[in-house]
């Protein structure tokens, strides 16, 4: 029993699970809204207070839902959109130039669109239409999307990020109330402390979430929805890349606790993991589950619940609202998103994620038309007449079911007449191991084989870290393990010619004592001291002085790095296992589990043959 509900936890926390589980939310609300007791509405717009001394907050429990909890939900946001800008997509301009601009048009002609079906009666209705739905989006295309789609799956989060910060920013400056002057300019203060905040060294998450809820609390009462403070005090959260000194760092403190057991050196070595992440993911970390599985659950209960009797349901077909809801939202995304990306592409300002072809980004872009939670909430926020709000909310039910549709019909074309099996960088690899010119360590004719790309100044290579050891004394000569260099240019500055002393050492036989030395001595790779390693090695030192040079070392290495390309390895370190792509953690546990579960298939395939 404890097995299946923890089988069951870990399906909800994938992509998969949660668009389920909010389909199932969903389909919930929407019995519930029509049983004959009135129990839906009247739980709902129960009235809930809050008072400090002779202030207090005193709102209907939806809108606890709708302006308290689901500011959680745009913190989040706030967190993912700062992480891409500092850390992700965003950040090189090439890559985001073409879903930046698919996400403006795919927020522009949608609202257009709404605004020609739906008239001027309904004109306060168009920001229903302008967000993406990103937990459905990506659990459809988990479901009907190609069988690979990591590639598309990253061009299409970049996109909803810069779709969510339109419509986050839509809604507070278009569905906000009478301003609040004093609130205002609290709030604004307290996002000027979080600015200020993270120009510090300040690592600690408390002094951040304690701005938050002020910033929070302060916004709630100024009058602009709240929304807009979870995006931008997420956004205020920094982001950067883990360092190497502060994991070794970390590492040393635990090795500390490991000799001594006590609780103060248990809450120094915490301290140090702590300090070795970013504030915002650590925050993101914590947050993202709670907010999928709960907050937005939550938040479909209370919103996605329609008294369809009474003609309700047919007054929306006869709707125009109903229907600029519709096709704002699958029309509109399918040709915003799809036609500014072309645009984009075609005026040069970047191109389609490698793997991306014309009808991965047909059926992306028609299931972006599923925007449920953001169009839920702005359904609340610019319809005040409740038979429009109803009306509305049918549209976005209905959005969702024709999008899917779409992007199923698209995805399958795709895959039946273009040939677009995947949407991914390619995960075998190519070519494959040949001890005649990869430089193995271990048995030439081991079962199990690891292969690493790798880059001589890269901090988290399995040299560095260790990792390939763990592997080594776990499996034994059962295991092999062979490197193939991939030099991050942009980078690392030495990682080309560490390369080819590598490759010089090797013409004299010692490839991996070299190998050791430069990844022992990584701040140590100038020419002048790769001399000294050579001599370290007692190698014939004019020899390697000239094989540095050599143009056949050179073709080598040119040979890996196309290797790299063809097999779908963009970064370092990349690890094939047995000839397949390793996706997710490389730490000598993750590795050693993922091997054994090949080895186990081996041995079951070799059984039934």
């Amino acid at each position: 029993m404890v097995v299946r509900t923890r089988r069951l936890s870990d399906w909800l926390r994938t992509e998969t699970g949660s668009a389920a589980l909010l389909v199932a939310v969903t389909v919930i609300a929407l019995i519930w809204a029509n049983l004959p007791s009135d129990s839906y509405a009247e739980l709902w717009h129960t009235d809930v207070g809050l008072s400090f001394g002779e202030h207090g907050v005193d709102m209907s429990l939806q809108h606890w839902i709708n302006d308290g909890l689901m500011v959680l939900f745009f913190f989040v946001i706030g967190l993912e959109v700062r992480q891409e800008f500092s850390v992700g997509s965003l950040r090189d301009r090439r890559r985001a130039m073409v879903p930046l601009v698919a996400g403006v048009s795919g927020v522009v002609v949608p609202a257009v669109i709404y605004l020609l079906i739906a008239g001027r009666d309904a004109a306060d209705g168009w920001g229903v239409v302008v967000g993406t739905d990103t937990a459905f989006l990506l659990g459809a295309l988990a479901i009907l999307g190609p069988r690979l789609s990591n590639q598309l799956r990253v061009f299409l989060l970049t996109l909803t990020v810069v779709d969510d910060f339109l419509a986050v920013s839509i809604i507070g400056v278009v569905y906000s109330d009478d301003l609040d002057i004093v609130a205002l300019a609290i709030a604004i203060a307290g996002l000027v402390g979080l600015w200020l905040l993270s120009r510090t060294t300040v690592w600690r998450s408390a002094p951040y979430v304690t701005l938050v809820v002020v910033v929070w609390a302060a916004t709630l009462a100024s009058g602009v929805h709240p929304s807009l403070a979870g995006m931008a005090a997420g956004l205020l959260v920094p982001a950067r890349a883990t360092e190497r000194g502060h994991v070794e760092s970390a590492k040393a403190l635990f090795r500390d606790y490991w000799q001594s057991p006590e609780a103060t050196v248990a809450r120094t070595a915490r301290s140090g993991l702590a300090r070795s992440i970013s504030v915002n993911q650590r925050l993101h970390d914590v947050l993202r589950a709670p907010v999928s599985l709960f907050v937005v659950p939550v938040f479909a209960l209370a919103n996605a619940g329609i008294a369809l009797g009474g003609g309700v349901l047919t007054d929306a077909f006869a709707s125009t609202i109903t229907w600029g809801v519709v096709a704002g939202l699958v029309l509109g995304k399918f040709l915003g998103i799809s036609l500014g990306a072309w645009l984009a592409v075609r005026a040069g300002l970047g191109r389609l994620p490698e793997g991306v072809g014309r009808g991965s980004l047909l059926g992306g872009s028609a299931l972006a038309g599923i925007g449920f939670t953001v169009s839920l909430l702005i359904v609340g926020l610019a319809f005040t007449d409740t038979t429009q709000a109803a009306e509305a909310t049918v549209g976005v039910l209905l959005a969702m079911v024709f999008a899917a549709a779409l992007g199923w019909l698209i995805f399958t074309r795709a895959r039946v007449k273009w040939g677009e099996t995947t949407a991914d960088l390619p995960i075998t690899l190519d070519p494959p191991v040949d001890p005649e010119v990869d430089h193995v360590r271990g048995p030439v004719d081991a079962p199990l084989t690891v292969v690493e790309f790798m880059d001589f100044e890269c901090p988290f290579c399995a040299r560095t870290t260790g990792m390939w050891n763990d592997v080594h004394a776990h499996f034994g000569d059962e295991v092999r393990y062979i490197v193939r260099h991939l030099p991050i240019y942009d980078y690392h500055p030495h990682a080309y010619l560490a390369a080819l002393a590598a490759e010089a050492a090797g013409e004299q036989g010692r490839f991996w004592e070299m190998h050791d030395l430069l990844f022992a001595n990584q701040a140590q790779l100038e020419s002048e001291h790769l001399f000294g390693y050579a001599e370290q090695l007692e190698l014939d030192v004019n020899r390697f002085v000239l094989d540095l040079e050599s143009a056949e070392l050179a073709g080598r290495i040119a040979d890996d790095e196309r290797s790299a390309q063809a097999s779908g390895a963009r970064g370092t370190p990349t690890f094939f296992l047995n000839g397949r792509r390793h996706r997710g953690p490389h730490d000598a546990r993750t590795v050693i589990a993922a091997l054994e579960e090949n080895r186990d298939a081996q041995s079951a395939a070799r059984r039934r043959s």
